[in-house]
Order: C-alpha cells, then structure tokens, then sequence
C-alpha cells in the first residue's frame, strides 16, 4: 500500500499531466502544489512510484507520466466524481427533454456526451431483452393482415406484419387486443410467453389460427437479441489527442468501426455502478492505448442499456466520471417518464 503522502504526489502528477500534457518533474510539483515537502522528499517519492510502477520516464527528460497501474490507482482512490455545474445541468435537461422518440433521445444523449466530455461517446439502445411490455397494438389492415405494435417501457416501439390464415373481424381484434394487454401490459418480457400460452384455447375453433400467429409473431419480437443496436459519436474529437496516440491512432478507430467490439466493451461493464477500464485493461488491442467509461441507464432504478466514452488514458477521469453518471441519470428519468 502507498503512504497517503506518495498518493498525494501521484494525484499531483495526474492532475498536471492532464492538465499540462507535459511530462511532471519534481520542482514543478512542489510549486504548484501544496505538498508539505521539500523537492528532494518529492524526488524520493517519485523515484518510489517510479519504482513500483505507478510512474514512468517517456524519454530522457527530469519529467515523468502516470502508467496505466498509476491511472488506476489515481481512479480506485477518487473521493468523489466532479459535478456538473448548474449551468450544465440545466442544459442537459433542457437539451434531452426536448427529445421526440427514443431515436432522437439516443442520437441527442451521444451528441450531448462528446461535447460534454470532448471524448467519443457510445449510447446502446435500451435491450428488449430487459424491458417490460407498456402495450400491444393491433391494426387491421386488409381482412386477412394485421400489424402488430409492440410499446416497451423505454419507448421502443416494435412493428410486424401478420398474415392470417383466415378473415379475421373486428370484434374478434378488439378481443384479442383487450385479453393479450390485461395479461402482458406491465410484464416483463422474459414472463410473457408463460403468461399468454393457452390465450388461444379461449378463442373459437375458426380464430384461433390467427390468434397462434400472432401469438408467435409477438414472442419472436420479443425474443429478438440480435437487434442490439447503438449509436456513436464525436469521434473527430480523438484528432485533439494526437500526441496521446502515436502511431496508434488507426487501431483505435478501426476498434470503434466494429459494432461487436463496442457491445462487448458495454456488456462488460458492470450494470450497477460506473466501470473505468484503463489502457491494457482493454481486451481489444486496438483500444490499449484508451480508457472506457461506462454506466447503466434506465427507469425504476433498473438499468437497460448502457453509455459511456471512450478518450485517451490520459483523462480527466472525476470530470468525465461526472459527466457519464449525470447524462445516464437523466436518460434515466425520461425513459421513466415517456
């Protein structure tokens, strides 16, 4: 374990390296920070977190950079995320609220993510998988062709065609919508098919046809995981970390191309709390060189998807942290509140 005073000394170069993007040498840390030290204490502490790993020597200069274990230590030990200011606040509730569908709510949260964190931002769609059913629509649309609206409790909205195997009325319709919503509105998705497999044996000989088809069609929408879906964004914002990449760059946006690289860094992040994975804590090798932020986001305290960034490890990690949970947390309410 680091005494409180070496930890003290590590925050110090985090933030001025951060801040600066220049290598950190003693004199400039006891100038700039209230250490309580003399220089040469700091220089035997540095050459200690130098020696454990924490810190390292880029180049020949007096300077030196946190490494990934110093990043990481820098984020275990956080007391807390930085808050968004109320000027900020304000405008994420106002730029989200306005928000008409969930398309427009996912492509204005990422949007909102890369300006406020200046970092590339992901934003996964709410899963069917973890939703509860809000209602089923059905609409006639020919007498043997119905469309089938399925309303998730995040706003999503799910349409298939039907064909029936014979004419099916009106009054049969509005039947089958009354008896499917009173036992699957609220439901959970992973309860359905239990809840609504002898709803057919209720109907008449000569209806139950359509009835199975839609039965079928509503479980095959509910059971559709390949849909994952998400949205990316601010990725010109990693042309401002040259530097941060040398002659890795290219990796990096070839990793952030690749739809399964992204779910994959997303579902690996816990669904409670905020996941920071820093440099070669990223499986992918072509995300080495980054650090990912991530969180859940959803209604009832539930999360249904994930968002997050995605910036050089060289980051301001409480502004980012902040910036992440704030965002997820009034996603959050609108879904709740749609």
């Amino acid at each position: 374990m680091l005494s409180e005073r070496r930890l003290e000394v590590l925050r110090a170069i985090v933030q001025d390296y951060v801040g600066t993007e220049e290598p950190v040498g003693s004199k400039a840390l006891t100038e700039r920070h209230n250490l309580g030290v003399s220089p040469a204490t700091v220089r035997n502490d540095m050459a200690a977190l130098e020696e454990e790993g924490f810190i390292a020597q880029p180049h020949t200069s007096a300077g030196r950079i946190p490494t990934d274990k110093g990043y990481r230590l820098f984020v275990d030990k956080l007391a807390a995320v930085k808050p968004l200011s109320t000027p900020e606040r304000r405008a994420i509730h106002s730029f989200l609220d306005s928000a008409v569908d969930l398309d427009d709510v996912v492509a204005r949260t990422v949007r909102l993510l890369a300006q406020l964190t200046r970092q590339v931002a992901i934003v996964q769609y709410p899963s069917l998988t973890r939703s509860t059913v809000r209602h089923v629509e059905l609409l006639s649309l020919s007498p043997a062709r119905l469309m089938l609206v399925l309303i998730t409790d995040t706003g999503r909205v799910e349409q298939r065609m039907i064909d029936c195997p014979a004419p099916f009325g009106e009054t049969s319709l509005a039947d089958l919508r009354a008896r499917l919503n009173s036992r699957v509105a609220g439901k959970r998705f992973a309860d359905v098919p239990r809840l609504v497999q002898d709803l057919g044996e209720s109907f008449e000989a000569e209806d139950r046809g359509t009835v199975s088809a839609v039965l079928a069609t509503l479980l095959e929408t509910l059971a559709e995981e390949h849909e994952e879906r998400l949205m990316i964004g601010g990725t010109a914002n990693l042309t401002r970390f040259g530097h941060d990449f040398p002659l890795v760059i290219r990796p990096v946006l070839e990793a952030l191309e690749e739809q399964v690289v992204l779910l994959k860094l997303l579902g690996e992040a816990n669904d409670s709390g905020m996941t920071v994975r820093i440099g070669h804590e990223n499986a992918h090798e072509g995300l080495t060189s980054t650090s990912v932020v991530t969180v859940g986001y959803g209604s009832g305290g539930e999360a249904v998807a994930k968002l997050g960034v995605v910036g050089p490890t060289r980051m301001d990690y409480p502004g980012t942290m902040g910036a992440v949970r704030a965002v997820a947390r009034y996603v959050g309410q609108i879904l709740a509140e749609s």
